[in-house]
């Protein structure tokens, strides 16, 4: 088994890396997270307009950079020329891997046009057993596991979906068939109304075979009521609250 799942849970994966004084999904973010103390550096790629896959969240730089363009319209060096605070950049997934070769990443592949290149870079930088790849597509999820031989994966939208139902009729075979070789299953607590994690559905998954990841979590007090709930991990703005929450109990 992969080398990503080695270390004991529960897990606590730095959201965009620790962003309380750093720009999200930057090198100097992802190093605070390190320092804090996160062994998982939660994140998301792209594609550029010149085929490089780049670290960004949003499909454009509006929110981040203040100007309404399109990652994907942009070369690596246009966004690397864009500032993002205290000397940050936009980065690739080749260099965040490069700088944090004892860090495990928990990578959303956002585009489809990304996930060719995403999985050429995991595998030139022999990062293959230190990646869980995700995304919003299960199709999408399952071709980069296809391409990433080693690298384990969480569920898409329509994999959670079936997870839940499983949940709600107590059937651990209906969750593996819902999971389909992925290894975790990450959700918000809530989705509006909608309860989604309760000790009934970490119960289920578990009993299936995966873990249950939580996002986005920075409250220690819901840290706490989670981890208590049996909950594998915790995707958080806050890792540095999750961490000394986690050495506090120990």
């Amino acid at each position: 088994m992969t080398a990503y799942l080695d270390p004991p849970r529960p897990r606590i994966l730095a959201h965009r890396g620790l962003a309380i004084d750093a720009p999200e999904n930057t090198l100097l973010a992802f190093e605070r997270a390190r320092s804090a103390g996160a062994g998982y550096l939660e994140t998301d790629v792209r594609l550029t307009r010149d085929g490089v896959v780049v670290i960004a969240h949003d499909d454009t730089i509006e929110r981040i950079a203040g100007r309404d363009a399109a990652v994907a319209d942009l070369t690596i060096d246009e966004l690397r020329r864009i500032e993002l605070g205290q000397g940050q950049t936009f980065c690739t997934l080749a260099e965040a891997l490069d700088a944090f070769p004892a860090a495990r990443f928990n990578i959303d592949v956002k585009s489809a046009d990304a996930v060719g290149p995403a999985a050429d870079v995991i595998r030139s930088a022999a990062a293959s057993d230190r990646v869980l790849l995700t995304s919003f597509s299960d199709a999408r999820r399952r071709r980069l596991a296809e391409l990433v031989p080693g690298a384990v994966t969480s569920t898409g939208q329509a994999g959670v979906v079936r997870v839940l139902l499983a949940s709600w009729l107590g059937s651990p075979g209906l969750a593996r068939r819902g999971l389909r070789g992925a290894v975790a299953v990450q959700v918000p607590e809530r989705f509006g109304p909608l309860r989604i994690v309760g000790r009934r559905f970490v119960d289920v998954v578990h009993r299936a075979g995966a873990e249950v990841h939580v996002w986005t979590v920075n409250d220690p007090d819901d840290m706490a009521r989670l981890l208590a709930m049996g909950v594998d991990g915790l995707v958080s703005d806050r890792a540095d609250l999750a961490v000394a929450l986690l050495r506090g109990q120990n």
